[in-house]
């Protein structure tokens, strides 16, 4: 039968259609997998002198020679000499060189990753990373241990992410599959109608089976998975002319279903660049007058100036300084230059490789030569700040620290921090400014920089002031979440920096209304046992040193009550309460979670686990980062989209080339309209082989069917043509405040197909009856209609003679091929024009996708359909009639047949408009029926809704119960390699 060689041709259609996004996706692939050649490193594997290195060379255990050079490393290492700085923007996104120090000497017998505990990372040079720089030891060399080499690296954990990706289990295609079932099983009733009827009129066996699989290819549309393919692939080409690039189409779909977004911070809501736009020097435990930035002074030399001088990671690579943004801000301010070409006896350990820095032409005068950086201690996001030994020319050796305030006020002797430094800390982050907190403390001669450990000089440091930056947000934040916000599609803050800082840049986003309460949720572990407590204060706005009367406080604690009692707060918490409530207040998390919108302070591990948290609560969740620190996340979520334009991008399923969380809405709003279109085209294909099936199986109570060029008109000319033009109408432009249905298996969808399907059936049963009533109708006799009509027409019986004796020879033989009849003619004609009905019927436009008549593509060719449909109903042309096995039949009846689909047409649009798109009256029928969501946060929402003791206030619990480990979830989900430089303080 042609019907498989239509099916065939729609296969390969949709194969073609995505042959530009495998190629697309092929392409990021090899940027992957490229070969390495000329490699910068040599091996030694126990022998003297060194050989050349392939990366099939390499095995764990062997010793690396690291040089300076352009290619990338093809493996796994851990440095146990020297220092190294590389660039990984082909793992984490961002070309920021990273600082990577060997492996510190431990008189335990602890294995090495958990005695450098979550720092471990800054020893590991990753596979696929380029050695910019490398400071040897004594020796003058920089020398790494192979720890893992092909698939086993962080470069092949990416790539095999990229070829296996995390299973979906989204609805659609669970319930696309149960409805597949639902039509084998319709089709078996076929089956066993067909073998009854054509067995019990004496056919043969060969013939009633192949009659019976026939049922089975027209009930079950094979070009079914082809057809939702090309609504996909046609989406994803929308989204790269909008750039947005797609490398999991799949994903397309559940981007509709999205209803939480996670966002991180710095780089994503906010620009990029900080500005430095103060400094808050400290002097004999107290606050000098702040230094704004720019002013027409500069800071006069001393030991504020030093840390802004050299503590710090940059280099100078390629001409220009490469580092941190903060770094590069915090040092372009103080006008000195790096010098990284000279050589430096130090600690008489010979000529040495060391970062010097010295006072530019446009510096202040200041009464030394340079300061040479001796040795660093890289940033880490656990400890949250990082360190440097320095020493000026000719001078004594120093240590200078910077990071978190809070954290580096602990480090510093108590009589150097002043005692309004936590509400001066308040005072700044609460405006949304990002603060560093900066400490000294001179070294004893004596012992070399290698030598001391990170305990040794992170102590009893000198405070030595806050460094202010400013951090303003992109000019599409606040638009863009504000249409988050009237989607009803919550947006949640997941950033590493302080928590008042975030709370003050959620309110200026819009993210959290300024009628709406924040309430701080901290954690903490109890010293001295393995419990834990959990407060819950409100977190005000900051005020200035008079916090105002008792009656003030009372009045706020009322209003904050006020707005608590309406559900307009939010929670707050940092990533330590987060790991700390995960641990021992597990049945808390999903309470906090529903209005939890700001996590400060979240490393990477922390973000992913958060995530997971969301999706346990039946959210649908987005993330939406800028590279590094959130590819775990990206990875984890139902969709990732990646702001950064560098390779790390293929480990998100979305990468938007406008670094702007515009793309954000524009992906929801086109995966909505992907969604309407998939159901759209799954009631369609099911329609029409019901409907093709329904036809075939009235005309087999007569042992007739449809001819073969009748099948491939409706399968090529009809559905192929349709298949591929319904999925061109783009989406909607508004973002409305509900998202279309997920599943197949609901019932508006269940009731349109339903009633479609019985319009369908009493149309071409009304059809199948109604003609052989017809007066010149005539069961063996298939021209008789047209015979009796020119008969009375020309009153002469000669004609009718010579017509009959003209059928002799031709037509009367064309009657015997056993399709031609006047039920065939009714049936075909009336099932084709009604493919051509359900077509428009379900190409729904608004309110997920623009009006059906912008396609103008899809509309011309309905119309196109219908010219050819109507010209084969009205037609008389025996060659055409004889070819499509149709015979002619009186106008009237012609007429009739119009009527008929022009009643089915009215009825079918009333219907799909009136009731099964009549989002009210199904809204009233769940209130009648009193039919609640199942989803897990909104039978939260409704138990929490009834609950007057939450959120409780001012109130503090306590752990009953020993600590649950969590530690693997944290940071099981996030490839090892982009945990690495978080880079936020």
């Amino acid at each position: 039968m042609e019907y498989a060689t239509a099916i065939i041709i729609m296969s390969l259609l949709s194969i073609s259609l995505t042959v530009y996004d495998l190629r697309q996706q092929s392409v990021k692939l090899h940027r992957l997998v490229e070969s390495h050649n000329n490699i910068m490193v040599t091996v030694c594997r126990n022998k003297e002198g060194f050989q050349d290195l392939e990366s099939h060379h390499l095995v764990p255990g062997d010793l690396l020679v690291l040089k300076e050079g352009k290619a990338l490393l093809p493996c796994d290492a851990i440095l146990i000499s020297g220092q190294c700085i590389v660039n990984e923007s082909m793992l984490t996104g961002e070309s920021i060189p990273v600082t990577k120090t060997c492996l510190p000497q431990a008189d335990n017998m602890k294995p090495w990753r958990m005695h450098c505990a979550e720092d471990y990372k800054k020893h590991v040079l990753f596979c696929g990373t380029e050695v910019i720089q490398t400071k040897g030891d004594d020796r003058g060399v920089a020398k790494a241990v192979v720890l893992r080499t092909g698939f086993n690296t962080a470069k092949g954990d990416l790539v095999r992410s990229i070829l296996y990706p995390k299973p979906m289990n989204f609805k659609l295609y669970r319930d696309a599959l149960r409805f597949l079932m639902c039509l084998i099983a319709f089709a078996a009733i076929g089956m066993i109608y067909t073998v009854c009827v054509f067995a019990l009129n004496g056919e043969e066996a060969g013939e009633v089976v192949k009659k019976a699989l026939d049922v089975i290819t027209i009930a079950v549309p094979p070009a079914l998975p082809a057809a939702l393919t090309t609504g996909i692939i046609y989406t994803q080409r929308r989204l790269k002319k909008k750039g947005i690039f797609c490398i999991s189409p799949q994903r397309i779909n559940m981007c509709g279903q999205l209803n939480l977004i996670c966002f991180d911070k710095t780089g994503t809501l906010t620009e990029d660049g900080l500005d430095l736009w103060g400094l808050l020097p400290s002097e004999r435990n107290c606050f000098q007058d702040i230094h704004s930035f720019p002013a027409d002074h500069s800071l006069p030399w001393g030991p504020l100036f030093r840390a802004m001088v050299v503590c710090h990671s940059l280099i100078v690579w390629e001409g220009k300084i490469q580092g941190d943004p903060l770094d590069v801000k915090m040092f372009e301010s103080t006008n000195w230059v790096i010098d990284d070409s000279s050589r430096h006896r130090t600690e008489g350990q010979g000529s040495t490789h060391a970062t010097v820095v010295r006072p530019g032409p446009k510096a202040s005068s200041a009464s030394v030569e340079g300061v040479i950086i001796l040795h660093q201690f890289p940033f880490s996001s656990a400890l949250q700040r990082m360190s440097v030994i320095a020493q000026e020319i000719g001078g004594e050796k120093q240590v200078f620290t910077k990071g978190a305030p809070e954290m580096v006020a602990t480090l510093c002797r108590a009589e150097t921090v002043p005692s309004n430094f936590e509400s001066k800390l308040l005072f700044y982050t609460a405006q949304g400014f990002r603060v560093i907190g900066l400490a000294c403390k001179s070294l004893q001669t004596g012992r070399q920089s290698t030598d001391l450990t990170r305990e040794e000089v992170e102590s009893d440091l000198t405070f030595l002031g806050l460094l202010i930056m400013e951090n303003r947000l992109k000019k599409a934040t606040k638009p863009v979440l504000e249409e988050l916000s009237a989607a009803h599609i919550r947006s949640v803050m997941v950033t590493g920096d302080n928590i008042q800082t975030a709370v003050t840049v959620a309110k200026n986003a819009g993210m959290i209304s300024p009628t709406n309460r924040v309430i701080l949720v901290e954690a903490n572990k109890i010293p001295g046992s393995f419990l834990a407590s959990v407060t819950w204060k409100p977190l005000e706005e900051n005020k200035t040193e008079d916090y105002g009367s008792l009656e003030d406080d009372s009045q706020t604690e009322r209003r904050i009550r006020l707005a608590v009692g309406s559900g307009q707060y939010h929670f707050a918490m940092s990533g330590k309460s987060y790991q700390i409530i995960a641990q021992h207040f597990s049945h808390l998390l999903p309470k906090l979670l529903l209005n939890g919108t700001v996590f400060a302070r979240m490393s990477p591990g922390q973000k992913s686990s958060l995530v997971e948290e969301f999706q346990k609560l039946d959210y649908f969740v987005g993330m939406c980062g800028d590279g590094a620190n959130d590819c775990g996340a990206l990875k984890v979520a139902h969709a990732g989209i990646s702001l950064s334009e560098q390779e790390a991008s293929v480990a998100s399923p979305f990468t938007s080339q406008t670094p702007s969380i515009a793309c954000v809405p524009e992906l929801i709003r086109e995966g909505r309209a992907a969604l309407v279109t998939s159901f759209c085209m799954f009631k369609y294909m099911a329609l029409y082989s019901t409907i093709q099936y329904l036809g075939v199986l009235l005309l087999y109570w007569q042992l007739n069917t449809f001819g073969n060029y009748q099948f491939l008109f409706q399968d090529l000319a009809i559905t192929t043509v349709i298949g591929v033009t319904m999925s061109f109408t783009d989406a909607y432009p508004k973002l409305v405040p509900y998202r279309p249905p997920s599943q197949l298996i609901s019932p508006p969808l269940l009731l349109s197909v339903v009633l479609n399907i019985l319009f369908s059936l009493s149309m071409q049963i009304f059809g199948f009856v109604m003609v052989q009533k017809q007066p010149w109708y005539s069961k063996t006799d298939i021209h008789s209609a047209c015979l009796s009509l020119d008969s009375h027409m020309e009153n002469s019986s000669s004609v009718s003679s010579l017509g009959l004796h003209g059928m002799g020879d031709g037509a009367l033989n064309e009657a015997d091929n056993g399709y031609k009849s006047y039920e065939n003619t009714t049936v075909w004609l009336l099932s084709t024009i009604n493919c051509l009905i359900v077509a428009l019927v379900f190409s729904k436009g608004r309110p997920f996708r623009k009006p059906i008549y912008t396609n103008y593509v899809f509309i011309l060719v309905l119309t196109g359909q219908l010219g050819v449909c109507l010209f084969l109903v009205f037609a008389d042309i025996d060659d055409l009639y004889s070819k499509m096995d149709l015979v002619c039949t009186p106008t009237t009846w012609r007429i009739s047949m119009v009527i008929m689909l022009a009643v089915t047409l009215a009825v079918s649009f009333l219907v799909e408009e009136a009731v099964i798109e009549n989002r009210a009256l199904w809204l009233l029928l769940k209130k009648t029926f009193r039919y609640h969501s199942k989803s897990h946060y909104k039978r939260l929402q409704r138990v929490l809704e009834q609950d007057s003791s939450w959120p409780p206030l001012n109130e503090t619990f306590f752990s009953d119960s020993v600590a649950i480990s969590v530690e693997e979830n944290m940071g099981g989900h996030s490839n090892p390699t982009f945990d690495s430089n978080e880079g936020t303080l």
